[in-house]
């Protein structure tokens, strides 16, 4: 079996793939992209535009296997998991099972959005706003999907929502004192055993030290679990063959969720 994933920096959704990849040692050929190119929606014999552009977390990683293309970061996580021979990042017990998922679901749908469209303004307006105006038209042409084409669009203008980054900021917040109730009572990992909640939230959240330290302040089990993780040897390994400040690595992500 075949297998090529095409992703970008370890940031958001590539390191979630890139943490369960290292930690369940399954065989995949490696390609890094450059997301901030838009290098994701010309994938060498890649067409579909569900592969390319309609995934949920926006410029996220996309693994090939035997010429079908797969998206979505835990989805894609899972699967590598049960490719896997080694322990597992999925409990085994149905109902623990289903309350990892729905933590990555709110993970998903709520602080993903909010991290991507905080980590973009400080990190990747500056680099789209230089881009001349035909190579951005060259980038954004080639996108199917008409909302994340006008996330690019947005974030290139700087025409972001005030309410929409101030409800960012609060969701992120908000995150954070999940994670640290969901600590409380002394567990090393957010579901007992170390699982792809971990990864996934890590993967979101980590950056945001950055961009809102306030929001870590009094937060000492979050920030505690975030050493933990970062710690990890699978972790460890994924950040350092960056070799740069993963935290800065930012492409258009999740589409804003409408309903709160």
């Amino acid at each position: 079996m075949a297998m090529i994933l095409y992703h970008g920096a370890p940031n958001g959704p590539s390191l979630i793939v890139l943490a369960a990849l290292a930690e369940t040692g399954v065989d995949v050929e490696r390609r890094p992209i450059d997301l901030l190119a838009g290098e994701r929606h010309v994938l060498p014999g890649i067409g579909e535009a569900v592969a390319l552009d309609m995934g949920i977390e926006g410029e996220g990683p996309v693994l090939v296997v035997d010429g079908e293309a797969m998206t979505d970061a835990v989805f894609l996580a899972q699967y590598f998991d049960e490719l896997s021979d080694k322990a597992s990042l999925q409990p085994s017990d149905p109902y623990a099972h289903w309350e990892m998922m729905m933590w990555c679901r709110q993970i998903t749908e709520r602080l993903s959005p909010a991290a991507a469209l905080l980590g973009n303004i400080e990190f990747s307006q500056e680099t789209l706003g230089a881009m001349s105006d035909e190579r951005f038209e060259e980038l954004a042409g080639r996108i199917v999907s008409a909302d994340l084409r006008s996330r690019w669009e947005i974030l290139r203008d700087g025409a972001v929502d005030l309410a929409q980054i101030v409800d960012s900021r609060t969701k992120v917040l908000q995150a954070v004192e999940r994670c640290e109730k969901q600590l409380g009572d002394g567990r090393k990992w957010l579901m007992g055993e170390l699982t792809i909640a971990d990864l996934a939230t890590f993967a979101w959240l980590a950056g945001m030290e950055r961009v809102l330290p306030e929001s870590f302040r009094d937060k000492p089990l979050t920030t505690a679990w975030l050493q933990r993780v970062r710690s990890r040897p699978a972790v460890a390994s994924v950040l350092a063959d960056c070799g740069a400040d993963v935290a800065t690595f930012w492409a258009p992500g999740p589409e804003i969720n409408r309903w709160g």
